[in-house]
């Protein structure tokens, strides 16, 4: 994990980059999705250690109040082995992925690979979703999180104009940046250090 401003360790997480999720067919389709594909390739490239990679499987073992909402988009209760719940990036050798049935990714799988303290780069879909309430969580465990606004996608415009403006609230613990103010930190910070 490379270390921030203030020595913090930062880990890239991408969450739910998935086929359901940029398919236009799909019900879950968001808008934008294949524009936030190259600031997430940009940042793993940026980041010199393992990206974590989540996804989303809405299959059978949905029992709790999430499988409610799942309901409502009823063709989305596919097999967890269906393909339509495959990333849509390539993983690299040393980068962690995990399923899990929940809208907030974070848990123990996360929290084991990143430690209190440290820094999540969040990225990936959907806004106003799994990247909230995976930011919230995180924060509620004490790690730092910056949701980069150009490397996650919405349902809308609006929900991700909302959505930011809402995790903005949560400063210090939670920042929302470009990805270019982001690249440019990591740059400065890796010139100031090497």
């Amino acid at each position: 994990m490379s270390t921030s401003a203030g020595n913090r360790q930062r880990t890239l997480v991408a969450i739910d980059v998935q086929h359901y999720f940029r398919d236009e067919t799909s019900q879950w389709s968001v808008p934008r999705y294949a524009d936030i594909v190259p600031v997430i390739d940009t940042l793993r490239k940026s980041l010199p250690d393992p990206a974590i990679f989540t996804k989303f499987v809405a299959g059978p073992r949905n029992t709790g109040p999430e499988a409610a909402i799942i309901q409502r988009w009823n063709q989305m209760r596919l097999p967890e082995d269906d393909l339509g719940w495959a990333l849509t990036m390539d993983t690299a050798t040393g980068d962690h992925t995990f399923a899990k049935g929940t809208f907030s990714k974070w848990g123990h799988e996360l929290a084991d690979l990143i430690p209190p303290g440290a820094e999540m780069v969040l990225t990936g879909v959907a806004t106003d979703c799994c990247i909230l309430a995976t930011a919230l969580g995180a924060v509620d465990a004490g790690r730092y999180v910056t949701v980069v606004t150009d490397g996650c996608a919405a349902v809308s415009d609006e929900a991700q104009d909302q959505t930011l403006g809402l995790l903005e609230l949560l400063s210090p613990m939670c920042t929302v940046v470009a990805s270019t103010e982001l690249l440019a930190g990591i740059a400065s910070t890796t010139a100031v250090g090497g």
